[in-house]
């Protein structure tokens, strides 16, 4: 059984840094890269960091019906292809997905049993600092993603779990734990436990 775990942050709050370990520490967690009409920022890499697009080539993914969810973000699309869910299914292993708070929304309308867990920064002020210290952005982007987040957290009732990531180290133990949790739900090991109830059979 396939579980679909959202995870989403306010830009800056660390979740990149959670969903990198996740990733090191079960391999087996398929992931999935979001398509986006963005440019290359930074170190990123086409089909690594994201599978990049025209904005003429993106919509018409979505006039085809391509993609499980889609949004608009700062001025740019971006989107969740379905074949990924179809592969991870196929194959018995879990979804993570790493998806702003619109993608979040869609995507729980479609998968109601899938789990969503929302990131925090411990403040503005920190919040305000990790995205100075990463030097990618300029003034008036950093105003407009601090403006954006003090939205996005607005939504964390959405969400089925939120990690305050103050501590990183804290962090991605919680965020291991809510997957180790998910997977021991009834629903998921029922064709596990019913084996061993039959052991106890006279």
């Amino acid at each position: 059984m396939t579980t679909v775990f959202i995870i989403s942050a306010p830009s800056g709050s660390g979740k990149s840094t959670l969903v990198k370990a996740v990733r090191e520490w079960d391999p087996s967690i398929r992931f999935s890269i979001s398509y986006t009409t963005r440019p290359p920022r930074g170190q990123e890499r086409p089909g690594e960091s994201y599978h990049y697009l025209t904005e003429a080539e993106f919509l018409a993914r979505i006039e085809r019906d391509e993609f499980l969810e889609s949004a608009q973000v700062f001025g740019y699309y971006y989107g969740t292809h379905r074949g990924v869910l179809e592969e991870a299914r196929a194959a018995g292993c879990d979804l993570l997905l790493d998806i702003d708070v619109q993608g979040a929304r869609q995507l729980k309308n479609r998968i109601r049993d899938a789990v969503t867990i929302f990131v925090l920064a411990p403040s503005q002020k920190e919040l305000e600092q990790r995205l100075r210290a990463r030097s990618e952005d300029l003034e008036a982007v950093i105003a407009r993603r601090l403006s954006e987040a003090a939205e996005e957290i607005r939504d964390y009732r959405l969400y089925d779990y939120v990690i305050v990531n103050d501590q990183i180290e804290t962090s991605v133990e919680t965020l291991k734990s809510i997957i180790r949790a998910e997977r021991a739900r009834r629903s998921r090991i029922e064709e596990q436990i019913l084996p061993i109830l039959k052991t106890f059979e006279l």
